[in-house]
């Protein structure tokens, strides 16, 4: 049986004046599609909850920021090559099983290589983030900003649990432009939290396994 492909139409976009082919919504779509429809029950449109996709494909805006951030050449090279996030995706998964499996799924499609990954869940960060991060490199059927052809973009994968993301997302919501006073004790506090939440992740998983067991 053929690997899955994803199909990507051509878009262009225009960055500092130059006009450039980066069909980062199309490669969003593409990935959605492939990787939800592997699984039963579920379309192009979901998967019946509990599965979650979110995306974004940074502006032009975002991607001079990030240029001058890290002092970087203002070019469409140094925003879709050296920097390797202008597109992101981001899959919430209800069972820990799920993320592996659709990692398999990720690394059969063809025309989609994974260059670096990191799994955050079997080692989590000091301060208890979960997660599995992939950096995927994605063929294009047209020139990319190198004038490569076949060309090729970066895409940034996020694989969590709803009970990671939640964790993440409130995390973030709760340190982010805030002065925390007793910033120790907030610390050891999420990472208790985190702990917890991991646990839940696995005993869920437990349960899961034993209901397919006895089925």
């Amino acid at each position: 049986v053929a690997a899955p492909r994803i199909a990507i139409a051509s878009a262009g976009r225009l960055f500092g004046g130059r006009l450039v082919v980066f069909p980062g919504g199309d490669i969003v779509k593409a990935v959605r599609g492939v990787v939800l429809s592997a699984f039963p029950g579920c379309d192009t449109r979901g998967c019946q909850g509990r599965w979650g996709f979110n995306a974004r494909v940074k502006d032009e805006a975002s991607m001079l920021e990030k240029c001058n951030r890290k002092n970087l050449p203002l070019t469409p090279e140094s925003a879709l090559k050296k920097i390797r996030d202008a597109i992101g995706i981001r899959i919430v998964c209800g069972f820990i099983d799920d993320i592996y499996q659709t990692i398999d799924i990720i690394r059969g499609l063809e025309g989609c290589k994974i260059i670096l990954e990191k799994d955050y869940i079997l080692s989590a960060k000091p301060n208890g983030y979960r997660s599995y991060h992939l950096i995927l490199e994605v063929e294009t059927p047209y020139e990319d900003c190198l004038g490569n052809q076949p060309g090729s973009y970066f895409v940034e994968v996020q694989l969590r649990t709803i009970a990671m993301d939640s964790w993440a997302s409130l995390e973030h919501q709760m340190k982010y432009k805030h002065e925390i006073k007793d910033t120790k004790r907030i610390v050891r506090e999420l990472k208790r939290c985190a702990d917890e939440l991991a646990s839940c992740d696995v005993t869920m998983q437990t349960i899961r396994n034993l209901i397919r067991e006895s089925e």
